[in-house]
């Protein structure tokens, strides 16, 4: 046994965070430790990492020596290494230079021999047998080779138990897929991993043992084969959680929005579809496939270079954001915490930047009044979570920080409203929230597209789905028609 807690609880002024948590992880097991927003896995993750003590009371036992508490050092000096959902690695510095940063930073004087650095850190990346350039500046990497650097980075400090926290959040699924390759060799290796995952495929298809916390308590440790996903999800939630076939046809309608033969050199071509009032359309595809570059054109951000766009029946030209605002088309990137918020504003700020002329006065100023009830509003109308409408969205959990990126564009009154990857690191009950705030949508009216590397998420909430595959739509499904099977098989084929 590597590590077995005993009785661990934390506070926080009169919020108990863990209660009495007993937890075993085995040297070479890959453990999965679920749990809802708020139900206490990244405190644990924290008393684990030093970052907090936790209650007297209770004992850490690694490798059979017994600790009250750790500091940063001793987890550390134990082997123990987290990879947050952020990867807290340095954009401006190379992927040699992030994966051997524990030299320099145990350096005294002089900065250590770069050839010891080169030869530290080709050693972490064969033992993921992954191959990156040692010179590349890591902000210029794609989101699933930085997560390769971070875990080579761990590898690099000896890592005995290695803490991956929502590591698929950002990934595709071919992305994932080769992460979970990286795992399994880890596994092999010796290496402990604690996989935290809200995407509940994953937790059963990678673990062998399954944790499950709920409202700071241990719900339980599964066996990982005797789970499936929809069990895990009631036992996350205290509640079961219907999956149902949403699909309504919307054919007789005047498309909202229609595309013609829509193409852009080296991301996609000869793209044609419609999307009816009401209708969800979902899209799905793999890595490379051209969803995003596809939904990118329809908002203005990078014209089409041939094809046409009609909205309402009408030709319709967009060349930069502004124009789709203009023409009703709303768009929720992938990436909600570079591009789709400002985390250190308020929720008012945040919901307020897309509409700021209509709450301009006659000098110019925005009305700090009519801005807060507007913003109230939209809390209100989406059940997002908060203090109060002034709170900086970096204190909101995922599936809240995500509602307040709808309630933005919501705000705006759109005609079509594109949905890229919307539930990326939201937690179960909350994902469900967001679903059903999108089908509110649809049944005023709203047009959606929904795109997703998911299938369970498309298949159980769009209308129809839309197969894209090399910058082409290679299929059509229709859920109910066609089942959830057969659309994975197509996916991944």
């Amino acid at each position: 046994m590597f590590l077995s807690l005993s009785r661990i609880s934390k506070s926080f002024g009169g919020t108990r965070a863990l209660d009495a948590i007993d937890w075993t992880v085995e040297a070479g097991e890959v453990h999965c430790l679920v749990g809802e927003n708020g139900s206490g896995k990244s405190t644990l993750i924290k008393i684990l990492a030093g970052v907090h003590a936790p209650d007297a009371g209770g004992s850490i036992t690694i490798d059979g020596a017994v600790h009250e508490r750790l500091t940063p050092q001793q987890a550390k000096a134990l082997g123990i290494q987290v990879i947050f959902q952020d990867l807290s690695l340095f954009p401006n510095l190379t992927v040699l230079e992030n994966i051997a940063i524990d030299l320099e930073l145990g350096a005294a004087l002089k900065p250590p021999p770069r050839a010891a650095m080169r030869e530290t850190a080709k050693a972490a990346l064969a033992r993921l047998d992954a191959h990156l350039p040692l010179d590349a500046r890591v902000g210029d990497l794609p989101v699933a080779q930085r997560q390769i650097v971070a875990i080579c980075r761990g590898l690099a400090a000896n890592a005995r138990l290695l803490f991956m926290d929502e590591p698929t959040a950002s990934l595709t699924r071919h992305e994932v897929d080769l992460l979970l390759a990286s795992v399994r060799r880890l596994k092999e290796q010796g290496v402990a991993i604690v996989f935290v995952s809200h995407r509940l495929e994953e937790v059963v298809e990678i673990a062998e043992r399954v944790t499950i916390l709920r409202d700071g308590k241990k719900v339980g440790t599964y066996p990982a084969a005797e789970i499936d996903d929809h069990r895990l999800a009631e036992l996350m939630t205290g509640s079961r959680i219907e999956h149902k076939v949403q699909a309504r046809s919307h054919d007789a309608a005047t498309p909202t929005l229609e595309v013609r033969n829509a193409a852009r050199a080296g991301e996609f071509s000869d793209v044609s579809f419609a999307l009816h009032p009401g209708e969800i359309l979902g899209l799905i595809g793999l890595l490379g496939a051209g969803r995003t570059e596809l939904a990118l054109s329809l908002f203005g951000m990078t014209p089409l270079e041939s094809g046409e766009i009609l909205v309402n029946g009408s030709p319709t030209t967009l060349r930069s954001n502004q124009d789709a605002v203009a023409a009703g088309i709303a768009y929720v990137s992938e990436d909600r915490l570079s591009l789709g918020l400002n985390l250190r504003q308020s929720i008012a700020d945040n919901v307020s930047v897309t509409v700021l002329g209509a709450l301009t006065g006659k000098f110019g100023l925005v009305s700090p009044g009519d801005r807060g009830r507007m913003a109230q509003g939209w809390v209100e109308k989406l059940g997002i979570r908060a203090a109060h409408v002034d709170a900086p969205v970096q204190t909101l959990s995922g599936g809240n920080q995500q509602r307040v990126v709808l309630a933005k564009w919501l705000a705006t009154n759109p005609k079509v409203l594109i949905l890229d990857s919307p539930t990326v690191g939201v937690d179960i009950r909350n994902k469900q929230g967001i679903y059903d705030v999108v089908r509110q949508l649809a049944t005023r009216g709203v047009a959606i597209l929904l795109i997703s590397d998911e299938v369970p998420e498309v298949y159980f909430n769009a209308d129809r789905i839309l197969h894209m595959r090399e910058g082409r739509i290679a299929g059509s499904f229709v859920p109910g028609q066609q089942s959830e099977h057969q659309l994975a098989e197509a996916l991944y084929a």
